[in-house]
This record gives structure tokens, C-alpha cells and sequence, in this order.
């Protein structure tokens, strides 16, 4: 049986993603910063007969929950098949390039770019020991530099100026660690799960969290000849899914 951790998983797309790797037979690490959501998530999965299901406690704002989580983990499998870095907040809206505080860059950084850091570099022994490694690095269009600087672009005139930037530095991290993993069996992706109803944007979103973890999912499960060291936004591009940096 593989085995996947996805961070921030309680709900909405982690979720889902959660859901769809479980109905593939993978036995699911399901991370959550709030235990009791996690075991209540878990709980609802198990009530559907998907019973291969651990919840572990993770900030992936906090080294050592991230320490925690790693040895936890670890005392339950020796190897992992695939990490999806799925926690992300948006800061908030709305987010002037003029009035926003540092702090607020901060705090949006601390998760979507130093928490993948922090995460990968933390479980990358368990993934080396996989024949098939996969990481997902979940991502926004939004992150494009070159979409965002195209007026026809469908979202050009909503900046959001603490968010996007956070996205595409995790873009470019993901081009470096699928550089570095280049001569391997790694597969590593950004992959936007698309404009979907959440909390997460107050569900002013088009698309559904099914349809968004049945994305994520998909690179979770590419084979041996899938890309890596790419941008992914089905949304976008609904023929290869291939998306401009």
C-alpha cells in the first residue's frame, strides 16, 4: 500500500484530495494543525469505508510541530510515496502593494513558502526510500508572473499583493528542488487545484473541491514517464494542463 502525508487536510481540498488518493488505495497521513478537526475529518472519511486513515498534528508555521510530525510518521511507516503541501492562507483581503505590512508578508510567507521548506526538507528521508517518489506542491495560478502581467489574462485586474507573491516564490522553489532531484525517481509539480469554492475565498470560487483534488491527486499518481519540474493548472489549460511561470 502507498502511503501520502498532505498537509492541512482537515478540509476542503485537502480533503477531497485525501479522499480520492484513499478510493486509490493508498493509506492516507492526513496533517491538521487542529487535532479534533483532524479526527473529525478522519471520522468522516471512515464513515465512508475509507478506513486507511492516520491523523497527525502539524504547523507547518512551527519547526518543531514539523519535527513532531516527521517522527511520528515516521514510527508508522519507513517510507513514503508521496508529500503533498497543501497548508496555505491567504492573507486576507484585500492586499494593497502600498498598505500591506510586512507582517502580513511574513505571516503569508511563514506558510506557503518557508512551511513547504520546512515540511519537504523534514520527510525527504522517508520519500528517498519510495521507487517512486512524488511531492505536489499546491500552487495558484495566481503565482504566474507572466499572466499576471497579461491584460487578457481572465484574473488580471485582481492583485492580490501579499498571496501571489508567496505563490511564486513557491513556484520557483519547486523548479530548484525538481532541479536537484533531477537524476532521480522524483517526480516534483506545482499544481493549481483552480478557482474553487472554499472558506478559503469565502466560496466566491467557480469550480468544487472534488474537481480540485481529483487534480492534485492525479500528480500524486503520475507514473515514471510524468513531468516533473512543472506548473500545472487544468483550469487554465484544460488540454496538457501546462501553465507559463
Amino acid at each position: 500500500m502507498k502511503t501520502v502525508f498532505i498537509t492541512g487536510a482537515n478540509k476542503s481540498i485537502g480533503l477531497a484530495t485525501a479522499r480520492v488518493l484513499l478510493r486509490q488505495g493508498y493509506r492516507v497521513y492526513l496533517g491538521s494543525r487542529d487535532p479534533q478537526r483532524g479526527q473529525a475529518a478522519a471520522a468522516q472519511l471512515r464513515a465512508e469505508g475509507l478506513d486507511a486513515v492516520e491523523v497527525i498534528q502539524i504547523d507547518v508555521s512551527d519547526s518543531d510541530s514539523v519535527a513532531r510530525a516527521r517522527h511520528e510518521v515516521g514510527h508508522r511507516t519507513d517510507v513514503l510515496d508521496v508529500l503533498i503541501n497543501n497548508a496555505g492562507i491567504s492573507g486576507g483581503m484585500p492586499q494593497n502593494a502600498l498598505g500591506a505590512s510586512i507582517e502580513a508578508y511574513r505571516r503569508v510567507f511563514e506558510t506557503n513558502v518557508f512551511g513547504v521548506v520546512r515540511v519537504t526538507q523534514a520527510f525527504i528521508d522517508l520519500l528517498r526510500r519510495s521507487p517512486e517518489p512524488r511531492i505536489v506542491n499546491v500552487s495558484s495560478s495566481q503565482g504566474s508572473l507572466t499572466l499576471h502581467t497579461d491584460p487578457g489574462y481572465r484574473y488580471y485586474h485582481h492583485k492580490g499583493a501579499v498571496y501571489h507573491p508567496s505563490k511564486a516564490a513557491l513556484n520557483m522553489y519547486t523548479i530548484d528542488l525538481a532541479y536537484e532531484l533531477r537524476d532521480t525517481p522524483f517526480r516534483v509539480n506545482a499544481v493549481d487545484p483552480g478557482f474553487v469554492a472554499t472558506d478559503f475565498n469565502n466560496h466566491r470560487g467557480t469550480g468544487t473541491v472534488e474537481e480540485a483534488g481529483a487534480r492534485i491527486a492525479r500528480y500524486a499518481m503520475i507514473g515514471a514517464d510524468g513531468p516533473t519540474g512543472t506548473f500545472i493548472s487544468e483550469e487554465y489549460n484544460p488540454e496538457t494542463g501546462a501553465i507559463p511561470w
